[in-house]
């Protein structure tokens, strides 16, 4: 039986790569797919993983339409037997449902993989569609680190080295970790207890030069024990 299947997690927990991993293991198998994404970091049109590793893909507009981009395939004489969509908490409600019909109606397995909530914790529409929607919903267990050491929970927006919780809900931005230019927005995952303080890398860094800040005041190390440190 087909399903529908969200993997989430946030930035840095190996979503793009399981996907790559995933389109690998079905065409080795005999199996033909198509891959979709939608705002990848890498450009236009490709699915890429921090690792290094990418491949081409459909992009995912707002027009588009996934019952029909399959059906082409299929009356064209292509093979779909699954379908992978990278970058899915950019996905519309409507695109969704999309997904789900290719499942129901055509036997088809969708395997999404996105975001679950952006920057001011909020849940994407396309990702809270997929929860609504899917047959089974992943949390990867390859756990991303916030700067502190902690498991990280949140992804947080960074606009000249300052996190900030207001603004568009899709802005892409830089991952890498570079050296931040005037206006330049950049994402970062953080804990809980750092996400609800504002304090990204930057900011702690900043503090810890400080002589009025003291270490204890940044966490730096993992609770309850402050006395470890």
């Amino acid at each position: 039986m087909a399903e529908l299947v969200f993997f989430s997690g946030t930035m840095d927990c190996g979503k793009s790569t399981l996907a790559l991993q995933m389109d690998h293991n079905h065409r080795v198998r005999g199996r033909g797919g198509l891959i979709f994404t939608r705002l990848d970091r890498g450009g236009e049109a490709v699915l890429s993983s921090r690792l290094g590793l990418s491949t081409g893909a459909i992009e995912v507009t707002e027009d588009l339409d996934f019952w029909d981009v399959v059906v082409a395939h299929l009356t064209g004489g292509h093979r779909v037997d699954y379908v992978i969509g990278d970058e899915a908490q950019f996905y519309t409600p409507d695109h969704v449902e999309q997904l789900a019909r290719l499942v129901d109606e055509l036997d088809i397995d969708v395997y999404a993989f996105g975001i679950t909530a952006d920057f001011r914790t909020q849940l994407f529409p396309g990702s809270r569609r997929l929860i609504e929607l899917a047959d089974r919903v992943h949390v990867l267990q390859v756990e991303a680190l916030c700067w502190c050491g902690r498991r990280a929970t949140h992804n947080a927006r960074v606009v000249n080295g300052v996190m900030v919780v207001e603004g568009e809900q899709v802005v892409v931005g830089d991952t890498g970790g570079g050296v931040a230019t005037s206006g330049q927005v950049e994402y970062e995952v953080l804990c809980r207890r750092h996400f609800m303080r504002r304090m990204n890398s930057r900011a702690a860094q900043a503090a810890a030069l400080s002589a009025d800040v003291l270490p204890l005041e940044l966490d730096a190390c993992p609770l309850p024990a402050p006395d470890a440190c």
